[in-house]
């Protein structure tokens, strides 16, 4: 391991828990009225009162930051093109099989390295049919990684900055798994890396229209011509809810970021409100343990860049060159593609249209589960990359690469 690898351990200053209690207990809240409890216009009052009070005087993050730091957390500096150094907090968890395949795990927002953790023990166990050594990095602006203090940084660079921390760990050939902000740059890391990157999973599809004669015809032709099933149609009137009424926060972070940031910063009854509406929204019914959410938000709060941060890459994506958003959504010929595709994600296009993006060799459509995969489901996520990359499996190749044995 390079020299400049250092272990980590997460510890928030006690000031910056005892301001956090502070601007809790001086939180001002809406005036109760017939809808306040109403789902439809946001994060209920209640809700949000109820873990503002949690927060702030039961909610213990000295045990949850006992509990992460138990996890092999480590920080590295990564030079970006243009953008200098940046300090890179990442989990990393080998299998103790040394034949393992090497993964990349991207998360989005409002995730966090908080997403792969279910998933650790049962991809890094040797006897799975394959194993896997697990990284997750912390992206730039979000969790224990370095705040970006220049303006630019879209997905290219995300994609730069965890490729070449790959690179660094010694994993000159890995694979790749992504949801949200994930989807897109694992998307980029096969595109500008496919002599690296030599398959890619994701549990998130970002299409919202059919693949195009041009970009696809066989594609375009089978989709005039097949019928859409049920889970189909089910899949595209999620999505439809999701753009007329599920984008408004998108459209927020992707114009106004900073008005937004002072929300995010200042209030932590504004980030639990604008995080929490999330979690459940984009779930299936998951069961948010109020504590298991307020881990979530506290990491946001508590993060090194600071919550006004994490939005930014909506701002710095949309208006990035127009080609660099398109690569992410083009064919990537040389990479190895499987999709999962669960019911309750905000956007759930027929499997088909996956076929557009890639040399489509798995696809799984669930019958339960939503946009935090790995969080909600992560035996069905792990038993999807066993049968991708294991015996049989459409990228079975690539895992032999790293296994003669196999």
């Amino acid at each position: 391991m390079p020299d400049d690898i250092s272990p980590f351990t997460i510890n928030v200053p006690d000031a910056a828990i005892d301001q956090l209690k502070a601007k809790l207990a001086a939180a001002s809240f809406a005036d109760r009225v017939e809808f306040s409890d109403d789902w439809n216009y946001g994060s209920p009052l209640s809700d949000v009162n109820r873990l503002a009070e949690r927060w702030a005087t039961g909610f213990d993050w000295r045990q949850q930051e006992a509990i992460l730091n138990r996890l092999p957390q480590f920080t590295t500096r990564i030079e970006v093109d243009g953008f200098g150094e940046l300090n890179i907090h990442f989990l990393h968890q080998r299998s103790s099989n040394a034949n393992s395949i090497p993964l990349l795990f991207v998360h989005g927002w409002p995730g966090s390295f908080l997403e792969v953790v279910k998933l650790l023990p049962l991809l890094t166990n040797p006897e799975s049919n394959p194993s896997f050594h697990i990284v997750a990095p912390s992206l730039p602006n979000f969790g224990f990684s370095d705040v970006v203090k220049k303006s630019g940084f879209s997905t290219t660079q995300y994609a730069e900055t965890v490729h070449k921390l790959m690179i660094k760990l010694g994993y000159t050939e890995y694979v790749t798994q992504g949801g949200d902000w994930g989807f897109m740059i694992t998307r980029l890391v096969g595109a500008r890396y496919p002599d690296h990157c030599l398959a890619s999973h994701v549990n998130f599809v970002r299409m919202h229209h059919p693949p195009t004669f041009s970009q696809s015809p066989l594609l375009y032709l089978r989709n005039l011509l097949t019928p859409y099933t049920a889970a189909d149609r089910a899949g595209l009137a999620r999505s439809a809810w999701f753009r007329d009424e599920g984008f408004g926060y998108n459209a927020a972070q992707s114009t106004k970021p900073a008005t937004l940031g002072f929300a995010l910063a200042d209030s932590p009854v504004a980030l639990l409100a604008w995080i929490y509406e999330k979690l459940r929204d984009w779930t299936d019914g998951y069961a948010w343990d109020d504590d298991e959410a307020l881990t979530w938000v506290s990491l946001y709060r508590f993060s090194r860049a600071g919550p006004a941060a994490s939005v930014r890459i909506y701002y710095e994506t949309r208006h990035a060159a127009e080609d660099e958003y398109a690569q992410g959504l083009r064919y990537v010929p040389r990479v190895r593609l499987g999709v999962s595709l669960f019911p309750r994600d905000v956007v759930v296009p027929p499997e088909r249209w996956a076929g557009s993006l890639g040399p489509l060799v798995f696809a799984a459509v669930h019958d339960g589960g939503g946009h935090f995969a790995a969080h909600e489901r992560p035996e069905q996520l792990a038993a999807d990359l066993r049968a991708m990359f294991g015996d049989g499996g459409g990228a079975h190749d690539v895992a032999k690469m790293f296994n003669s044995s196999l």
